[in-house]
């Protein structure tokens, strides 16, 4: 047990989750005083211990699935002296024939042995009446037959689980069945919209159930064919601040939009606190002769007056075209929900061409809020609405250059992919000689710097620093050094 936990942890750190040792002994101390064959209960006792963020559950679910696999009697444990029992293992003896269990994974296709003893036609009498009223170790059975019959796993083979899920399912016909389960809960339900909900969501669950299920029965399987930490790097979640936002799913920018709110939050204490610990403001000469006259000045005994940190003006300009829309809604949001940290925050929008859009935010208290309403009323298309840095940056110089001054830090947002028009590097080397810092965050792989129509290198001599920001962790930590 103390093997398999140890590369539960090990997993969970590589995933981004921060494990300390201190976790790590209290997790190993829990699983000796709770009742290891109770999956459940060690999955709560382990999340106790080892997750301190609601958010990183989904990614410690899915790595607990795969290293708390059900496995049969010949798994490892720790010493066969011991009374200690892989939390995984089951003793149940398998059911309808399904053939012997060991280490190597159930009889089946995929080389493990024989075909199922069941037929397509009785599998479909078993999933019916597991459906209607079956309990969860009849669809558990189930589950056994139909990835026995249809998933087809190759052992050695690097193909993840929602190839083989999706192979049964379809055969499955799973949209069939539900079909099925809805005519048959409509004939037996209360002619009301309100029961009629009700019977549809039911349905829905039991669906959820079997495919649930089966997507165990196929972890088991992989888990017993590549080891569990084979599988679990292929099946790995990234945290929501990990996500790269670029290439977020509708699923992945929902969790990114609600991490935003608490990490801004975090990111406004923290800074926050780092300005009132800076304990040295300029050297007090009055009071540093005054200190050192009985020493006669050997040594001299330094005194200082108390801080007051100018807080930087933060001018941001961003590039909202295609696909670096999303990072740039993402660092506005970022940077209005912590603007209380700065003297000043201004907003510009380019396509091609360039809109101030502060009063968007200052019109508004939801940064969130403000952000949508850019898309519909910013003007940034001048000719043919592509990305034309040099032209925005021109406009930006000619129109708003007299307003940049040493306390101002100029932020631009954009993978500087230009479409072969004219850089105009000449408009970024006035801004760094007019403002505090000049900024660059691309959103793009270094790799991919300077490729194709990319221009970032003939304004990089020009640039304070050019950092690659595609997650949210990477532009908390950005941020975080503005202060």
């Amino acid at each position: 047990m103390n093997e398999i936990l140890s590369d539960f942890i090990s997993e969970l750190r590589a995933a981004g989750l921060p494990v300390s040792m201190t976790e790590h002994v209290d997790a190993a101390r829990a699983a000796t005083m709770i009742d290891l064959v109770d999956r459940e209960t060690l999955r709560a006792a382990l999340s106790a211990t080892l997750v301190k963020d609601h958010d990183h559950r989904p990614v410690f679910d899915s790595a607990f699935e795969v290293f708390f696999a059900r496995r049969g009697t010949a798994a490892a444990v720790d010493d066969p002296a011991t009374d200690e029992v892989d939390p995984g293992e089951t003793t149940r003896p398998p059911r309808g024939g399904a053939g012997a269990q060991g280490q190597g994974g159930r009889s089946g296709r995929g080389g493990s042995g024989s075909m199922s003893s069941v037929s397509p036609e009785q599998l479909q009498e078993m999933l019916w009446n597991a459906m209607m009223n079956g309990s969860p170790e009849d669809l558990r059975e189930v589950a056994q037959h139909a990835v026995e019959l249809y998933a087809d796993i190759e052992p050695g083979r690097r193909v993840g689980g929602t190839y083989y899920l999706y192979r049964t399912l379809r055969n499955l016909d799973v949209e069939g069945l539900r079909h099925k389960l809805s005519a048959a809960s409509a004939g037996s339900t209360p002619d009301s919209a309100w029961a009629q909900r009700a019977a549809q969501v039911d349905v829905e669950v039991k669906v959820r159930e079997l495919q649930a299920a089966i997507e165990k029965e196929i972890r088991e399987r992989l888990v017993a064919d590549r080891g569990a930490s084979s599988l679990a790097k292929s099946v790995r979640k990234p945290l929501p601040e990990d996500i790269d936002v670029m290439h977020a799913t509708r699923d992945e920018m929902l969790q990114l939009e609600k991490a935003l709110r608490p990490l801004a939050r975090k990111l406004a204490t923290r800074l926050a606190r780092r300005r009132r610990r800076r304990r040295r403001g300029p050297v007090d000469l009055r009071h540093t002769v005054r200190r050192s006259l009985s020493t006669g000045g050997v040594p001299i005994d330094l005194r200082f007056k108390p801080p007051h940190p100018a807080k930087p003006e933060i001018i941001v300009i961003a590039d909202i075209s295609g696909s670096v829309a999303s990072f740039a809604r993402f660092t506005l949001h970022m940077v209005y929900a912590i603007a209380s940290q700065f003297s000043k925050v201004r907003s510009f929008v380019f396509i091609d061409g360039l809109d101030e859009v502060t009063r968007l935010f200052d019109d508004s208290d939801d940064p969130g809020e403000a952000v949508a309403r850019i898309n519909a009323e910013a003007d940034v298309i001048a000719f043919d609405g592509h990305s034309d840095y040099g032209r925005a940056l021109t406009d930006f110089v000619t129109r708003f250059g007299r307003d940049i001054n040493r306390r101002s830090v100029v932020i631009i947002l954009g993978d500087a992919r230009n479409n072969y028009h004219q850089a105009h590097p000449e408009t970024v080397r006035y801004l760094k000689e007019k403002a505090r810092a000049v900024y660059w965050l691309n959103p793009e792989p270094t790799t991919y710097w300077n490729s194709g129509d990319s221009v970032i290198a003939q304004y990089a001599p020009y640039l304070t620093k050019i950092v690659e920001c595609r997650s949210l962790r990477q532009l908390e930590a950005f941020v975080g050094d503005l202060a």
